[in-house]
């Protein structure tokens, strides 16, 4: 068993000798440029799935994206790590898009469809339960299983985007008038395709005067 493992890791090291070549021979100069800092346009909020890296679905080179994932690509106002993520890329390097991207097939969105225990990850899933309260008359009316869990996948971006556009960085980088947009996509795995959802945000309009920050 350790001697698998052992060379799956090998396997991993080989792998970045032929990254590191692929470094020295660049001409561009991109490397030398990326080592001395990041100057991303972009914010990827996304799933942890595998299937799903950031800089290829957008077609970005190294230092072009800067990426936070976790489950389901879920964002609250009580995870500190995706808020101190947020605040880095909105305030020190002044991002001008964040993108939330779920994608079909997503298993924790799946997962929180159901009534079974699966761990820790159980309070986590409550997030998207919690999406599924919201439209769960509409969920509830399509008899698919897949169909429900890809139509719950687009309504949990829809509602990730709205928290985003709710937490005081966003709003605060609107008032003091950065550009920024945030916008809501779904990835099909199967083509490739990243799918706007068609809520995008530009500024605190449109989220309830509760919801508006002076």
């Amino acid at each position: 068993m350790c001697k698998d493992l052992n060379y799956g890791f090998n396997e991993i090291l080989e792998g970045n000798k032929d990254w590191v070549e692929f470094v020295k021979n660049d001409t561009s100069g991109r490397f030398n440029q990326l080592a001395k800092g990041q100057n991303p346009e972009i914010l990827w909020i996304g799933c942890a799935d595998s299937r799903v890296p950031a800089n290829e679905i957008t077609g970005r080179k190294p230092g072009e994206v800067f990426v936070h994932r976790n489950i389901a690509n879920v964002c609250v106002h009580s995870d500190m790590n995706m808020l101190s993520v947020l605040d880095y890329a909105v305030n020190v390097l002044k991002v001008k898009h964040v993108i939330v991207a779920g994608h079909y097939g997503c298993g924790g969105v799946a997962a929180s469809l159901s009534r079974n225990q699966f761990g820790i990850i159980d309070n986590w899933l409550c997030h998207i339960k919690d999406v599924y309260r919201l439209y769960a008359e509409e969920i509830d009316a399509i008899t698919d299983e897949e169909q429900k869990t890809d139509r719950l996948v687009e309504l949990n971006v829809k509602e990730q985007v709205f928290n985003l556009c709710t937490t005081s960085i966003i709003q605060n980088a609107w008032k003091n008038g950065q550009p920024l947009a945030i916008h809501g996509t779904v990835i099909n795995i199967a083509t490739g395709e990243l799918i706007d959802q068609n809520c995008t945000f530009t500024s605190n309009e449109g989220l309830g005067n509760i919801f508006a920050y002076k």
